[in-house]
């Protein structure tokens, strides 16, 4: 058979909700296009399998940048250390190798970039395990576009233009190379200028948004991204009504019957660019086609009566969506109220509903709190304070309540910490150790990875806080890193 499209992808398949690729395949069958899938390809003969495809290749690491899935935070490959179980099925930097296969084997075919890996290499980075400066995904590769962010619009666009022979120019979410500057876009620092000043990577860091048409100079071209489309609640609920079997690898059981609420986050942590992937704000599916879902769930065979999960980037964020102005929506006293409690009740009318994904404790409501422990902890409430030095929190834009306030008579609770975060010496470390071992369920503490577009890797790169200019305190040596891990650990 000649597919229409053919996806690449460095994960494993799995035809579920959970899946990006899963639902970028279906999405587009649904719109008419036949698709075939290349999971985890090893060699380039592999990439030939379903032969050329009659519009375009689709490429992704899948999920996880390969780099952050194939190394530890002190650059040990995951698949020598003999406490994990890890199978090194992803090539380090999988979109770049993927690429370069399939120039290989089929020079002419056009390629279309996606995922998160590539999503947050779009503009130069500064990359962690080659401690420097890189160039735009783009580049690395010669794939022909870029569609950042979950994509679904930017891939049927696309779809539907390259079948009509048409220019990929001006597609919202998409980025390109060009030689021309367009009129209304944003000029970000150029390579030269970012590699040659860090006050001026600061500046890059503080225009880096999916809101605006942005661009920046490469040597003698540019990479410019189209601003991110508008999702809808609407949209979310055709995605997630594609009518997928829901069967899925060993590995991902324990999430087999979870339920996607929201896409979006309003946190705005320094560490984490989902902002940069989902955006900023929050686009709710309805409760209606939520409740459906559950509804179909209770009709598959291996059903027990459980929902794995129900949740988003954090699972009380559902119902928060607002798009009346740019201030931060975290801390607006105007945000919506009451869709997620309302939700849950109607939900656990469906079946045993419980968050696992985690919640943000400074949005909680009493009442809130009180339906979680009544009717939705699975083991424990997990929640990620990250730290507890509050020149860190504020670093890590955490700074936002009282977490020993929140957890004063509260059991089953259990918690993310992040070590090594720029702002962190041996003292915020000690701090940091002292109240995790008088805890009795720290769930995760992990060392701080700088990974592309955040802002605390641009602190990480440039020892500089990007907001105010101001040194930041960063422990770069191995050394330091494993001091303060032991500490925790």
């Amino acid at each position: 058979m000649e597919y229409d499209i053919i996806l690449i992808s460095g994960e494993v398949y799995f035809d579920h909700p959970l899946s990006g690729a899963a639902i970028i395949k279906r999405w587009l069958e649904k719109n008419g296009f036949t698709v075939g899938v290349i999971e985890t390809p090893q060699t380039e003969e592999d990439i030939t399998e379903l032969g050329k495809p009659k519009l375009f290749f689709g490429i992704t690491s899948g999920s996880m940048d390969s780099m952050l899935r194939n190394y530890t935070p002190l650059k040990k490959i995951r698949n020598e250390d003999k406490h994990q179980k890890y199978s090194h099925s992803c090539p380090n930097r999988a979109v770049i190798v993927y690429s370069n296969w399939i120039r290989s084997k089929f020079k002419y075919s056009i390629m279309v970039l996606g995922g998160t890996e590539a999503s947050l290499r779009r503009f130069i980075h500064y990359d962690y395990w080659d401690n420097k400066l890189r160039k735009p995904i783009l580049f690395d590769t010669r794939a022909d576009i870029l569609a950042y962010g979950n994509s679904e619009k930017q891939i049927l666009e696309i779809a539907n233009k390259v079948k009509n022979k048409k220019s990929l120019i001006g597609i919202p979410g998409t980025c390109i190379i060009t030689k021309e500057v367009p009129k209304d876009v944003t000029l970000l620092p150029s390579f030269d200028e970012v590699s040659n000043s860090k006050e001026k990577f600061c500046d890059f860091q503080n225009l880096l948004t999916n809101e605006k048409n942005l661009i920046q100079k490469i040597d003698n071209r540019y990479v410019l991204q189209f601003k991110s489309p508008i999702y809808t609640s609407k949209d979310l609920d055709e995605y997630y009504d594609l009518g997928f079997s829901r069967q899925v690898p060993k590995e991902m059981r324990g999430f087999q019957f979870s339920v996607v609420s929201h896409r979006g986050c309003i946190g705005g942590c320094h560490f984490c660019a989902i902002n940069l992937i989902q955006g900023n704000k929050i686009i709710s599916r309805s409760e209606k086609s939520i409740l459906k879902e559950i509804e179909e769930i209770k009709n598959h065979p291996k059903f027990r009566g459980n929902i794995d999960d129900l949740g988003g980037p954090s699972a009380n964020m559902y119902g928060l969506d607002c798009n009346k102005c740019n201030n931060d929506c975290f801390e607006c006293n105007k945000k919506p109220k009451g869709r997620w409690l309302k939700l849950l009740k109607k939900a656990r009318k469906l079946a045993r509903i419980y968050i696992k994904s985690g919640v943000r404790y400074e949005l909680l409501t009493d009442e809130e709190t009180s339906e979680l422990y009544e009717h939705h902890i699975f083991d424990t409430l997990r929640i990620a304070p990250e730290h507890i030095n509050k020149n860190i929190l504020t670093l890590m834009n955490k700074n936002r309540s009282d977490f020993t306030k929140f957890i004063k008579g509260k059991s089953k609770l259990s918690y993310y910490f992040m070590m090594c975060h720029p702002g962190s010496t041996m003292k915020e470390a000690k701090e940091l150790a002292d109240i995790v071992k008088k805890l009795d369920c720290p769930d995760a503490v992990q060392m701080f990875t700088p990974t592309p577009m955040t802002i605390s890797t641009c602190m990480y790169y440039t020892g500089l806080n990007p907001k105010n200019k101001k040194a930041v305190y960063v422990p770069y040596t191995y050394i330091e890193k494993k001091k303060q891990k032991r500490l925790l650990l």
